[in-house]
């Protein structure tokens, strides 16, 4: 599971900064965080001890962060809408790596990456890759912010309704831990990421078939 899932979180932030690099934005770069060390983006709270306490407590579910690169909107060439696009970036640099991991299940399966505990292997890691990275898409684009979806929501947005979903930031943590805490009962995540996610490894099939 190690390697997919830090590719996942690595790419994913990574994704960003090269999106606000491409818009005008250095300073991702400036910082190093455009690197594929996945040391760069690991962040003590989010990504260690929030997953472990969680963990420790036999939490329903798992929940957890990488470090965000660091992206200043004011040096972007349009902000409100260039915000949209580096807010994407990082989902669909899931997507593709859903794929790609795609590709490699298909070439374990046929053999032609070896054979045996070696196909196993990649077509166990490969299997994980591509749930991972589709749940962490789906799940990211849910339109509340911090999460990507929230930002790209309100890079779309008029004016008015954009700077109204902007103020919900500062508590847009705590209202996604209040979603997986009561999906169980009320299924409200679910609702969210299940039709989309769905529809992705529709599509994954296809390719696989």
């Amino acid at each position: 599971m190690a390697i997919p899932v830090l590719l996942a979180i690595t790419l994913h932030e990574v994704a960003h900064g090269r999106a606000a690099l491409l818009f005008g934005d250095t300073t991702a770069k400036a910082q190093g965080r455009l690197s594929l060390n996945p040391l760069k983006h690991i962040d003590l709270v989010g990504t260690v001890l929030m997953p472990v306490l969680l963990l420790v407590l036999h939490s329903p579910f798992l929940f957890g962060w990488a470090k965000p690169v660091p992206v200043d909107f004011r040096r972007l060439r349009h902000p409100k809408a260039d915000m949209a696009w580096v807010a994407a970036a990082g989902p669909a640099a899931n997507v593709a790596m859903a794929f790609g991991w795609t590709l490699v299940l298909k070439l374990a399966a046929s053999g032609l990456l070896g054979a045996g505990d070696v196909r196993d292997w990649l077509g166990g890691m490969a299997q994980v890759g591509i749930a991972f990275n589709i749940v962490l898409a789906v799940f990211n684009m849910i339109p509340v912010p911090p999460l990507d979806g929230g930002r790209v929501l309100v890079g779309v947005l008029p004016m008015a309704p954009a700077r109204a979903v902007a103020r919900l930031e500062p508590y847009g943590l705590w209202i996604v831990i209040g979603l997986l805490m009561l999906n169980s009962r009320l299924h409200i995540l679910d609702a969210l990421i299940g039709p989309p996610a769905n529809a992705l490894m529709s599509l994954i099939e296809r390719f696989l078939s």
